[in-house]
């Protein structure tokens, strides 16, 4: 796989809510990542609607130095991960894998029976925390449940 930097991973709910966004670069603040998750919300509806059957939505735009990628759950439930602009070139299997998991750490917190699906807040979860954490320092999970919802990452 190749050295992707991760900048921010973001967790989008069906009504474009905000549940999670981890912020991976201490140069740029909070806030300029809400926006993008924001903005990034309407380019994955368009690019959805058009690709009926991947979940994978590629790159959504680029600005300044980042690049911006998407996924949307069959549930309508947005991933979105920042990149800082890299030197080398991306491959769609590693965003993919990247993507599928944190698909499964959603996917295994969504599980948890005391845990409202349908709500509007923010997701507080020490072990989802945990993992996207991991994702996003390129780290493998450690001693986690490595199950996955869509196949072996």
């Amino acid at each position: 796989m190749a050295n992707i930097n991760i900048s921010c991973i973001a967790v989008i709910g069906k009504q474009n809510n905000p549940l999670y966004i981890k912020n991976f670069n201490p140069s740029h603040a909070d806030l300029k990542y809400h926006y993008i998750a924001h903005t990034s919300c309407d380019v994955m509806e368009e690019r959805a609607a058009m690709k009926a059957q991947d979940m994978y939505l590629g790159v959504l735009f680029s600005m300044e130095d980042l690049s911006v990628y998407g996924y949307m759950t069959n549930t309508k439930i947005k991933f979105i991960i920042v990149l800082t602009v890299p030197d080398v070139i991306i491959k769609d299997l590693d965003m993919k894998n990247i993507f599928r998991r944190i698909h499964t750490a959603y996917g295994n917190h969504v599980s948890n029976p005391f845990y409202e699906i349908d709500s509007l807040k923010m997701i507080k979860s020490k072990k989802f925390e945990q993992e996207i954490e991991a994702i996003g320092r390129g780290r493998a999970l450690e001693g986690g449940n490595r199950n996955s919802l869509m196949g072996a990452p």
